[in-house]
């Protein structure tokens, strides 16, 4: 079951808050000894967390289905970055991290126990049994905190970004479980950030534009690709290819993120796990035209999720657009968060 995105946190009867982890989706099935750790899109986890085979066997019922997330808390919170690094083909190394930076669980619903379907129970009742069935868990084996106190859920959001929390997801009592279906809601933070375009992509289909680079200045005066801004519809990519073609003349001459990653910081076009077999290639823009963009989230000095483009900025300077503009929340260790929730 997913979830629609809104602005605003709903204040309903019967409606049920939880924190909004920033992790991996995960259904954990247990058959008697057999664990399986599927993602959302039924790609197999179970290789890349062999350390929470043995505590979800210790915590859970013989056979049950539970949706969750799997997480790795850092010292200043949740870690994506260390996340994402245990998806590696190499067993040695997935073994090394589980080690270094192991990861937990954080089950937030149940749709089967035993030999009965709870997919149509609503979710207050589900939520019930989610309690009853993990009384007894512990770490790294966690039941997400809930409430129905809408400015409880208000003070989450407020005061635990600086955790990882990623916002609220809100719930109504008598939710069935609708696979698919974006039938829950999330509230998520949203910020503004005018940054440099100092390049493009040019769109799957060809002859459009597909996304923006981003980049933003340190104090150094080095320009950092921090993220792209993308999601444009059809007329407005076109659009873009006459809005970028000027900036194009010369752009490749004293680019920055055409020299070398010592001299010019954190570049675009570098491959990952995630982005295996994708065309990385981008077009280089002479770094003059400034965007205002909103993200949700800051991580590692770069933006979690792609932007949404606003608008342009002719009042802007892109000397302007530095790192010292954006909002960086507290950092909180996830202890105390589990601390305050309970």
């Amino acid at each position: 079951m997913l979830a629609k995105l809104t602005r605003e946190l709903p204040r309903a009867d019967d409606m049920f808050y939880e924190p909004k982890w920033d992790g991996f989706r995960c259904i954990v099935f247990r058959d008697g000894d057999e664990v399986e750790l599927g993602s959302r899109n039924e790609k197999p986890l179970t290789r890349y967390f062999p350390e929470l085979i043995g505590p979800l066997k210790r915590d859970l019922p013989d056979r049950c289905v539970l949706d969750g997330e799997i997480v790795i808390a850092g010292p200043h919170g949740l870690d994506f970055d260390a996340l994402s690094q245990r998806i590696h083909p190499a067993e040695s190394r997935i073994t090394l991290l589980a080690s270094t930076t192991p990861a937990s669980f954080v089950a937030f619903d149940i749709l089967a126990v035993g030999d009965r379907d709870l997919c149509d129970a609503p979710y207050a009742e589900r939520r019930k049994l989610l309690e009853k069935t993990l009384k007894s868990s512990t770490a790294p084996v966690h039941v997400t905190p809930a409430t129905k106190d809408p400015d409880v859920a208000s003070d989450w959001f407020s005061r635990f970004e600086g955790a990882g929390l990623d916002g609220v997801v809100a719930k109504p009592g008598d939710l069935r479980y609708l696979q698919d279906k974006r039938a829950m809601l999330k509230v998520k933070h949203e910020r503004t950030a005018d940054c440099v375009v100092g390049g493009f992509r040019w769109h799957k289909e060809g002859g459009v534009v597909g996304s923006l680079l981003l980049g933003l200045y340190d104090h150094n005066e080095v320009l950092h690709h921090v993220g792209v801004a993308s999601g444009f519809t059809a007329v407005r990519r076109r659009e873009l290819v006459g809005e970028l073609e000027p900036l194009r003349s010369g752009a490749a001459d004293n680019h920055p993120w055409l020299q070398s990653a010592t001299e010019s910081g954190r570049l675009p076009g570098g491959t990952s796990r995630w982005s295996a077999g994708k065309d990385m290639s981008w077009e280089p823009l002479r770094p003059e035209l400034v965007c205002e963009v909103a993200y949700d989230h800051l991580q590692e000095e770069r933006f979690r999720h792609g932007t949404s483009f606003r608008r342009w900025r002719p009042d802007r300077q892109p000397a302007s657009c530095t790192y010292a503009q954006l909002e960086a929340p507290v950092p909180m260790e996830l202890s105390l968060v589990f601390d305050a929730l309970s």
